[in-house]
Formats: structure tokens, sequence, C-alpha cells
């Protein structure tokens, strides 16, 4: 049995005729609704956000003529069974992560982020103008899945601790919360690293089941609560510098699908990402400002420390070369990357820099 027929007859099994059920979108009058489970609460910031956005666009988009019912963790499936529940048709698509599916296929990394990666900017790049999308359908063949991006958080934050880090020993048997190979860098530092999902972290962190944890940013971060609960916060971390979000829909409802239905939820898709995006950003600041205000301290990891993280990330990203996909996606993420970079080192780097030295700020 391959293992789309696995995942079909194992996600069946047990409760085939609610299954079954949701298994067919709902067409009613021309009208149709897709079930989409998600990974994040209902109010998370960015996240549900850009799952909410989704929604909204697709709904308008269309006219109400193709509406997605919007499912939080627990009301289908769980916040992390959603990749598994779409992928044999218990679902019609996911809101998520896709990193958190590394264990299904490691190349899922890159589409939401790897450590050292691209900005948000550059993953877009690449996602569309260099590959990225193309790899992202080869890799949803196999697992029967139409991959599309929603969302991206922008640079995340390095992470809440209750004490500061001041070498990179200090992650040594550290529980310490973060997904996808960043999770495995720290790992190969020492660190006890767990995967648990958005709505689970605060009471994690405040009973001293982390020790810590990275979430997203200042806005997000501060309507989750961890200021309550911890007080050193890194700004700026190794481990997703431009996260994308990941919309995904079961291929047999994709290929179902009329092209038009199919053009507005690729295009609602890359409209939520710069409107979730850009309000992300728009309020980073003065959630910072506020979290400081509170008595958070925020500090930089030191060169030391950064050193550790490059060291251990080319030992993760090397130990997956040995799988064909992987290592294409790799190759062409990193093609595009450098391509990026090379102009924009140059242009909006360089500019950035100039204008903090003369206006400063």
């Amino acid at each position: 049995m391959d293992r789309r027929s696995f995942l079909k007859a194992s996600a069946l099994g047990g409760g085939a005729a609610a299954a079954s059920t949701l298994a067919a979108p709902a067409i009613a009058q021309g009208q149709r609704t897709l079930t989409m489970v998600t990974s994040w609460p209902r109010g998370f910031a960015v996240l549900d956000d850009a799952a909410s956005y989704f929604e909204t666009m697709v709904s308008e988009m269309s006219d109400g003529s193709l509406t997605i019912d919007k499912k939080a963790p627990g009301e289908l499936v769980g916040a992390l069974e959603v990749f598994d529940a779409v992928s044999s048709g218990q679902a019609d698509l996911y809101h998520s992560a896709d990193y958190y599916f590394i264990n299904q296929h490691p190349a899922y990394a890159y589409f939401t982020a790897v450590p050292f990666g691209g900005t948000a900017q550059e993953v877009t790049n690449w996602y569309y103008h260099g590959g990225g999308e193309e790899l992202h359908d080869e890799l949803g063949q196999i697992f029967n899945l139409k991959g599309l991006l929603a969302g991206n958080s922008g640079s995340q934050s390095g992470g809440w601790f209750r004490t500061e880090i001041n070498s990179a020993d200090d992650f040594n048997g550290l529980k310490f919360r973060m997904p996808g190979l960043g999770g495995k860098v720290l790992g190969k530092l020492g660190a006890s690293v767990q995967n648990i999902p958005g709505g689970e972290l605060y009471q994690a962190l405040s009973s001293g089941a982390l020790d810590g944890l990275e979430w997203v940013g200042p806005m997000a971060d501060e309507r989750a609560g961890f200021q309550e609960v911890a007080k050193v916060y890194y700004t700026a971390g190794f481990h997703e510098p431009g996260s994308a979000l990941a919309a995904s829909v079961n291929l047999d409802v994709w290929n179902d699908l009329t092209p038009q239905q199919q053009a507005i939820l690729r295009y609602a898709s890359m409209a939520t990402t710069q409107l979730q995006l850009s309000e992300t950003l728009a309020n980073n600041g003065a959630a910072l400002a506020r979290l400081q205000a509170q008595g958070v301290k925020t500090l930089q990891f030191s060169d030391d420390v950064w050193d550790a993280f490059g060291r251990a990330s080319a030992e993760v990203m090397d130990e997956n070369m040995g799988d064909e996909i992987f290592a294409k996606t790799r190759a062409s993420f990193e093609e595009s990357l450098a391509n990026s970079a090379s102009w924009i080192n140059k242009s909006d780097g360089y500019y950035v820099q100039q204008r903090v030295r003369v206006l400063g700020g």
C-alpha cells in the first residue's frame, strides 16, 4: 500500500462515516464550502490573523460562491494533526507552518523557514520567481497536497528565557521549544528541544515544563502573554528570518475545483501574505516598547553564540542531503537567495545602514 492509500485508510478507520462526510466539500446551488483545519487557536496574533484574512478574501473574491469553514485546533483535529487530516481527505485544506511536518519530509522546512535562510522578501522571491512553488507542488504530489503560501511572520525573535544566554554552553540541558530544523540545531548544542503547539506554550513556560521558547515576534508574543512569566527576550534569532505560513489543499479537492476557484485560492494566498506581513511589521515596534515598559530585558546573542548557531546549522542541513528532493530544494533556494542578496545588500541593506547613521534610530 502506498503512503497516500495508507493515510486515507488510517484516517478513515474507526470513524469512516464522519470522515467520509467531511471528505466531500459542501456544494449546493453553485456554492462550495471548504473545511480548513488550522494549527492556531482563535485570536492568535499574526498566525490566526493570516488564516482569517485568507478565509475572508476567498469569500469576498468569489462573491460568496466559494467559502471556507475555519476550524481551530480541537474542533476537528489537533494543531499538529492538520497535515495528515488534509493529506488523507478528512479535511479540505489546512493553515499551518509546514516546518511542523519535517518528519513527513525534511524539505517541508523550506516552505516555512530554515536556519540562516531568507527574509520574508527573499522567500517570496524564491517561491514565485525561483522555482519554489513548483518544488512545493512536487513535494505535495507525494502527500496528495497542493501547497500554497498564505502569510509570513517576518523575522522571528530569538526567544524568551528565564536567564541570560552568555555562551552556547548555556543551551546544554535547556528545555526549549523550537520547531523545524532550528530545533535540531539547538539539539546539537545540548538543548532538550520540544515542539509544543502554540496554545499550550504559556502554561508550559509558566509551569517550568519549559525553560524558554521561541514564538513569533513582539506583536504575537505580547498577545500570548509571555512577558508575564519570563523577562529575558532575545530580539533576533538564527532560525526563522522570514517564516512563511501555508494554506495547503487536498490535491483531489484542488483538482475538482474550477480554474476560477483555483485562481481565487492562489491569489488570495498571495494577498494574505502581503496584508498580514505588513500588519505584523507595522505593529512589532510599538509592541516591543510595551514589553520593555513591563520590565522585559531585550538582548542580542553574542557573536560567539551566533558562530555556534552557524556551525550546528551547517551540520543539520548537511545531514539531510542524502534525500534527493531536499538536496534539489536546498540548491534552488540557495541559488535564489544568492541572487536576491547580491542586489539587496548593495541597495536596501546599505541604504538602511546609512539612514541609521545619518538620521539615527
